[in-house]
């Protein structure tokens, strides 16, 4: 099965010669690198997000195998949706899925299904590719997509069966948590919500990172991907986090009265 590029001429470019020449501009391939077990990354068109994406992955060494969690921006059958067998197109070339571990992992948490139609048009997972591409010419993907309606005990379910799925095959996996900060308010207003989230990152701090976006109304939409990779990458020995870069969309549209917030941290 091919999961054909459902964004790309519109979250970013739709040729190979085009796409490189926008990456080349995000992506540092001189940059200090340091081994990570998990990022987290922003998911909106390249011309907004694009350099915070592409300063946190010239940041790590990247493996060769790369689990991606998402969340859907779409109503979906399954808690989380995996896709066990195929492979992932974007300009750049096709992407293997890492059958291996993708079955590890089914095997490791109960709430994980096979689930490819829920991958079908979903944004926020595949443009984190074309980045892991431009820096990697082989690996191998592992895709989950996750639903609005996981708790956070369903998130740690998640967290622990990705983390013993890994353990199982003793091979190095980047996890990759997929999301933008706040959306659509002021500069002031963004800043102060998203760091509240950002610290508890940067202390991983899963049940604390969940809660904060609660209980202060931070529209943070991928907070269950990162939610799940923080407390996977704890598992797998995580001792700390650092914020790579942060930006927001008036940086690049020069207005900052509604803005969406973008977040580059490695976990090492």
């Amino acid at each position: 099965m091919r999961r054909k590029a459902a964004v790309a001429g519109s979250f970013y470019p739709g040729t190979l010669q085009e796409l490189r020449r926008m990456l080349g501009r995000m992506v540092d391939l001189e940059a200090p690198k340091t081994k990570a077990l998990a990022v987290v990354s922003p998911h909106a068109g390249f011309v907004y997000s694009g350099p915070v994406a592409g300063a946190v992955f010239s940041s790590v060494n990247i493996p060769e195998t790369v689990l991606i969690l998402a969340p859907s921006h779409r109503p979906m059958r399954s808690l989380f949706a995996l896709m066990k067998e195929g492979e992932w197109e974007t300009p750049l070339g096709t992407v293997p899925i890492a059958s291996g571990l993708a079955e590890a992992i089914l095997n490791s948490s109960n709430l994980v299904e096979e689930d490819a139609a829920a991958h079908a048009l979903e944004h926020s997972l595949e443009v984190q590719l074309p980045f892991i591409q431009y820096l990697k010419a082989r690996f191998s993907l592992v895709p989950i997509n996750i639903s609005h309606l996981a708790s956070y005990r369903d998130l740690e379910k998640l967290g622990e069966g990705i983390a013993a799925g890994i353990l199982t095959l003793n091979e190095d996996v980047l996890i990759v948590a997929s999301t933008d900060m706040s959306h659509y308010v002021s500069r002031a207003e963004a800043e102060r919500k998203d760091f509240l989230a950002i610290r508890k990152i940067l202390d991983l701090d899963p049940r604390g990172l969940f809660d904060i976006v609660g209980s202060e109304d931070i529209s943070m939409c991928g907070h269950q991907p990162v939610t799940a990779g923080l407390i996977a990458a704890r598992k797998l020995g995580a001792k700390k986090a650092e914020l790579v870069k942060y930006a927001t969309s008036g940086d690049r549209t020069g207005d900052d009265r509604e803005v969406v917030g973008y977040a580059g941290i490695r976990i090492l």
